[in-house]
């Protein structure tokens, strides 16, 4: 089985405000693009949003992927370490803990590898994860709820 590649970013206007995520997922000649978008969310929550459908959506149980995304806010969590404490913990005091159970619940499916990129530079994968995420954001004929975001406020 390949690697999967995987780019992430996600959007807030206003932050809080309308926000969406935009996923690029490529395995061998195959490309697959995901986005949604959201009535009131943050810019964070749909970093880690993204990050979590990206996951979901591997079809293989085991598969290695590798997620490039230019979120501190994600990668150092997990490079570093810093959101096993957190769960040891139990997220307490930690904003989004419901994104952060379901992308351990993914995460621990499968191999994953995090690669920070700078953003709004010149990597077109992250460029265009960008622009899914914005347009998502934009299209308020088909926003959703974000439920963790409205069952914590403003957090």
């Amino acid at each position: 089985m390949s690697t999967i590649t995987i780019f992430t970013d996600g959007s807030a206007l206003g932050n809080p405000g309308p926000g969406g995520y935009g996923v690029v997922l490529l395995a061998g000649h195959h490309r697959k693009e995901l986005s949604q978008g959201f009535r009131r969310t943050t810019n964070n929550r749909m970093e880690l949003m993204a990050v979590c459908v990206a996951l979901e959506a591997l079809r293989f149980e085991g598969s290695e992927a590798v997620i490039y995304s230019d979120s501190r806010y994600v990668v150092d969590a997990v490079t570093k370490g810093w959101v096993f404490g957190w769960e040891k913990k139990g997220f307490a005091g930690k904003k989004n803990p419901d994104l952060w159970m379901r992308f351990l619940r993914a995460y621990r499916r499968h191999r994953v590898r995090f690669v920070w990129v700078k953003g709004h530079a010149q990597t077109a994968e992250n460029n265009r994860c960008d622009s899914l995420a914005v347009a998502a954001a934009n299209d308020s004929a088909h926003l959703i709820e974000d439920t963790g975001y409205t069952a914590t406020a403003d957090l």
